[in-house]
Parts: C-alpha cells; sequence; structure tokens
C-alpha cells in the first residue's frame, strides 16, 4: 500500500509446517531465525505453562540475536511452541521409535490436550503472548496401526508423536478448539496478535485489477 511503513517479520522457528500456515493467512516471514534451547520441562512444571515459558524464551533469544546483527531494523518477532499432554503428562517431541510408540499408545482411545504458546516481540520491544488450548480424542489405535505409523516416519520430531495434517488424521475422532494449533500455529489468534499491534496482516495478499 502506497505510503504504508515497511514491515519485517521475523519467524523464530523453521518449522515448515508453521511457515506454511503462516503462507496460507497470506503473511511471508521475511527472515527464518531458528533458534536453540533446552526445552526440557521444569520440575513440576504444567504443560501450558511449558509452552508460554519456551514461546517466550525463543522470542527473546531471536531478539537478541537481532539486536547484536549490526544494522538490523526494528522487527516483529514471532515464536511459537506447542505441547502435547494427557493430564499433567507432557509428551515428548519423538525422535526415537520407542518414544512414538509410547506416546501413541498413551494416546489411544483417550482424550489430550495440545497448548500452543506464542509471543510476539514488537518493534518497539514489547512482548506480547497467547496461549491456546485445544482438546483431541483419538479412536483406540490398534498395535497393527501403531506399528505402521511408525513405519511412515510422519511422527519424527513431532509433540506427541504425531501430525494432525498428515496420516494421524484419522485417528482423530473429536477436536475442539484450533484445528491449526495443532498442526503448529493457531492461525486466528497468531493474526489477532499482529494486528492487534500494528501489523498489516493484509499487506501480502493478492488483488485482482478493478477493470
Amino acid at each position: 500500500m502506497a505510503g504504508s511503513k515497511p514491515q519485517t517479520l521475523v519467524l523464530a522457528s523453521a518449522s515448515p509446517r508453521r511457515i506454511l500456515l503462516l503462507q496460507q493467512a497470506g503473511i511471508e516471514p521475511d527472515r527464518i531465525l531458528p533458534t536453540d534451547i533446552d526445552e526440557s520441562p521444569l520440575r513440576a512444571e504444567h504443560p501450558r505453562s511449558l509452552a508460554k515459558r519456551l514461546a517466550k524464551e525463543k522470542a527473546e533469544q531471536a531478539l537478541a540475536t537481532l539486536k547484536a546483527e549490526a544494522d538490523t531494523p526494528p522487527a516483529y518477532v514471532l515464536a511459537a511452541d506447542t505441547v502435547v499432554a494427557v493430564g499433567r503428562r507432557i509428551l515428548p517431541k519423538a525422535e526415537i521409535i520407542d518414544d512414538a510408540v509410547y506416546c501413541l499408545q498413551l494416546l489411544s482411545g483417550r482424550s489430550h490436550r495440545v497448548y500452543s504458546g506464542i509471543c510476539l516481540a514488537t518493534p518497539s520491544g514489547k512482548l506480547r503472548q497467547k496461549l491456546v488450548e485445544t482438546r483431541v480424542r483419538f479412536r483406540r489405535l490398534p498395535r497393527e496401526d501403531i506399528d505402521r505409523y511408525v513405519a511412515s516416519g510422519e511422527w519424527r520430531g513431532k509433540a506427541g508423536a504425531y501430525a494432525v495434517q498428515g496420516l494421524a488424521g484419522s485417528f482423530v475422532v473429536k477436536l475442539i478448539g484450533s484445528y491449526t494449533s495443532v498442526v503448529g500455529l493457531p492461525l486466528y489468534e497468531t493474526v489477532a496478535l499482529l494486528a492487534g499491534e500494528g501489523f498489516d496482516t493484509r499487506a501480502g495478499w493478492p488483488a485482482q485489477g478493478v477493470s
């Protein structure tokens, strides 16, 4: 838009899912800046507290990296973290087969919660946070289904060892809340957070000329 101020969005994540979700909303990150933090829960930490804390730490680390760079203009920094839990039990981001089997057996035939923490650092240095909670129920998973899913490899690096946008979508009996949050980034809340801090979330929307 003519006369509008330039805006820069830095995504503090290399997750392809989060990038695609932002693009789905017509938002293209100007820079991808992955962070490297210890994601281990603190002693007796609640899953919702973990999601909020990790999102905040990611945003702060990315912000510190930008500030250490010379001639880097102020930017919006967006970070997120997703935690899957059964009760207070936090499920790992599965990297090995044993973790994946453990998670899927635990989720089989029962409900669990997905907590997504998002944190936005504004160009002025303010931090804004939001937590989104979604309830998901899986059907009962026979061992053959678990073994076949594990063989697919879709679970690697995923909280709770599943990707709802893939094969595991067929495991879901009911989902109450934000589907995009379970994928990796709650779009409604993220866009609202950006817009509320002055980011033009429609700047990248395509427009056809009026004849």
